[in-house]
């Protein structure tokens, strides 16, 4: 193939990862399967019963591995089938989002029947506005993936097959989504009644914010706001790391003798990535400087 098309694949690939990362972020905000669902399934036991969708049973990585695989697996068949590639996508991701949405009912129904003594009660209605916002994000997330995990098997000749590549790039999105978008939920969302930045004691564990700007809060806030700054990151780094893993391989590919060429740069890229990392944290700390101290702590 020529090297121009599989730039132009590539970068479709870059396209689609940036899409499936914003939206599998937005999804784990409205389900509240990201790093603080620890905390929302502790505040009914602090005495703080709240409106918030919780479906966390695993992290992020495995489940999303999951769905993908799932959707996969469908695809491939309908493809031996000889049904038409789009379809096929189509159908799988629809599938995924299938399991996706079981998976994220009956977590919600087991974890409030089980808090009933701390009085959380079970909203129906927080089921039914939640539950199509994600299954409608995992859908886009699961669809953008099986895009990027047959473009690499059919178009790239990837040796993988197409549910391999769909586990492993799920676990990869879900990964990213935690480390990257969480900070915005958990530490600004969440804790917003805590200065930012100043830890969380174990006395304040479950104190999670359950008043909305109007109203009691429920997820759909939560998603709302890192739609502005969650998502977007975590789209944007999943993007760079499927375009950029791909981007090498191809100018440098390893059919032609330059595998080795290709694992010097991949490292040359993750050299020049701490150091940006490390430039960035020079500059926040030289700009926004040091913690305050505590006053008791000086006090005392």
């Amino acid at each position: 193939m020529d090297i121009l098309l599989e730039m132009g694949l590539v970068a479709i690939m870059g396209a689609a990862a940036t899409v499936a990362g914003a939206a599998e972020d937005l999804e784990s905000d409205i389900g509240s399967q990201s790093n603080p669902n620890s905390q929302v399934q502790l505040a009914p036991q602090m005495g703080k019963p709240h409106r918030i969708f919780n479906k966390a049973i695993s992290g992020e990585p495995p489940a999303y591995g999951l769905w993908c695989s799932s959707g996969a697996v469908v695809t491939s068949v309908l493809l031996g089938a000889n049904v038409s590639p789009l379809m096929a996508i189509a159908v799988g991701a629809l599938m995924g989002s299938i399991a996706l949405g079981l998976f994220a009912i009956t977590p919600y129904l087991g974890r409030s029947a089980s808090q009933r003594r701390y009085k959380q009660p079970i909203y129906l209605d927080v089921i039914r506005n939640h539950l199509f916002g994600i299954m409608g994000h995992g859908y886009i997330a699961i669809f953008c993936i099986l895009i990027i995990s047959y473009i690499m098997h059919v178009l790239l000749a990837h040796p993988f097959p197409i549910p391999l590549l769909a586990l492993i790039w799920g676990i990869t999105v879900g990964a990213i989504a935690s480390s990257t978008g969480d900070v915005h939920y958990g530490s600004e969302r969440e804790f917003q009644n805590y200065e930012f930045g100043s830890g969380l004691n174990a006395a304040n564990s479950g104190d999670i914010v359950r008043r909305a700007e109007a109203g009691l809060r429920s997820s759909i806030d939560n998603a709302w706001f890192c739609a502005k700054y969650g998502g977007p990151a975590t789209g944007l780094t999943f993007g760079l790391t499927v375009f950029i893993d791909n981007w090498r391989t191809t100018l440098l590919h390893p059919t032609a003798g330059l595998g080795w060429y290709a694992v010097a740069l991949g490292v040359g890229v993750v050299v020049l990535t701490i150091l940006l990392n490390r430039l960035i944290e020079l500059h926040a700390r030289n700009t926004f400087g040091p913690y305050k101290q505590d006053n008791t702590e000086a006090a005392a």
